[in-house]
């Protein structure tokens, strides 16, 4: 595969919280598929209906997915690109269902000896006032510190960091605001790290290890898309062993979800040098602050070229999984 004869379809928009990424994401897609000189086709869609009116008039050879959140990222338009037998990017429907959920991920992780902070979901039964489960996140908060989050949710939207008790009922409410299932997790001090992951299965691989130090208090949403809101350092400052560990810790995440072609592990890195699990990234962001980008640079590949790589991989993934 390769060459202007392949046509690829750039999906991006959607009507996610995450819209405006991904509009960055699809256009600089569009931009970096051209320079490695395939034949593309603008997807800018807001409703899952466009998308597909659009793949059943344009036939593509490929949908290059550049989708963030929602129905773009959680498995489902990768299950109605599947039966109408168009290839398109990155992990299949079961592994980006699994991503977006963090509460099954926790599950799995764990499952999986893959190293993740202690979590636990409230539910939209859970009631706020009493005692109740909540007290022992009071608790947990004023000991630890605490960050709650949406269970489906990316780009840190709708995420509050605690510590102290003060607020929790608040950054539950926020959180409930994007999805009605909320994760409550044992904050991890130290530093934040992303690693991109390569490949699938046992031969998938980590490229450098990024650390993000953010200006702001956190990584919030503004710090990672706001230019020079935050400092990324690639590859990050670690000796050789914590290094590993944290590439080890981000291939098992990508494995234990059953990812292909390429996802975004984020994780913490406790003052200890053991790192943590926060999530996998199915569908990363391909802004001009993007990490895999960032990532793949430092690995040699600049970004058109990782773009072909994607989109090479991605289709001998399917036509794998086909049996072709």
């Amino acid at each position: 595969m390769g060459g202007k004869s392949v046509r690829i379809l750039v999906a991006y928009g959607g009507n996610s919280p995450e819209r405006e990424v991904s509009l960055n994401s699809g256009k600089a897609v569009l931009e970096g598929l051209k320079a490695a000189g395939f034949s593309v086709s603008d997807g800018c869609i807001e409703t899952p209906v466009e998308l597909l009116e659009s793949v059943r008039s344009e036939r593509p050879d490929l949908v290059f997915i550049a989708l963030h959140g929602g129905w773009g990222e959680d498995g489902r338009i990768q299950a109605a690109l599947e039966l109408m037998g168009i290839p398109y990017t990155g992990s299949g429907p079961q592994a980006c269902s699994l991503a977006m959920d963090k509460t099954v991920s926790k599950v799995l992780f764990e499952k999986r000896e893959v190293p993740t902070p202690w979590a636990v979901e409230i539910g939209p039964e859970d009631l706020l006032e009493g005692r109740g489960p909540l007290e022992r996140l009071r608790e947990i908060a004023s000991c630890q510190g605490l960050v709650v989050k949406p269970c489906c949710s990316g780009s840190t939207v709708g995420v509050t960091i605690l510590k102290s008790e003060e607020g929790l009922e608040d950054a539950i409410r926020m959180a409930r605001s994007y999805s009605e299932r909320v994760l409550a997790e044992t904050y991890i001090p130290g530093k934040e790290l992303t690693v991109a992951v390569w490949g699938e299965g046992k031969s998938s691989f980590a490229l450098p290890v990024i650390e993000i130090r953010p200006r702001l208090t956190f990584y919030t949403y503004e710090a990672k898309y706001t230019p020079g809101s935050s400092e990324y350092l690639c590859p990050a400052p670690l000796d050789a062993e914590t290094t590993e560990r944290v590439k080890a810790a981000a291939v098992s995440a990508h494995r234990a979800l059953g990812c292909q072609v390429y996802s975004r592990v984020d994780l913490r890195l406790s003052p200890e040098g053991n790192p943590y699990v926060l999530e996998v990234n199915t569908a990363p962001g391909m802004t001009g602050t993007s990490l895999v980008p960032k990532a793949a640079k430092a690995a040699g590949w600049e970004f058109p070229e990782l773009l072909g790589r994607i989109a090479e991989s991605s289709v001998k993934a399917i036509r794998n999984l086909a049996g072709k």
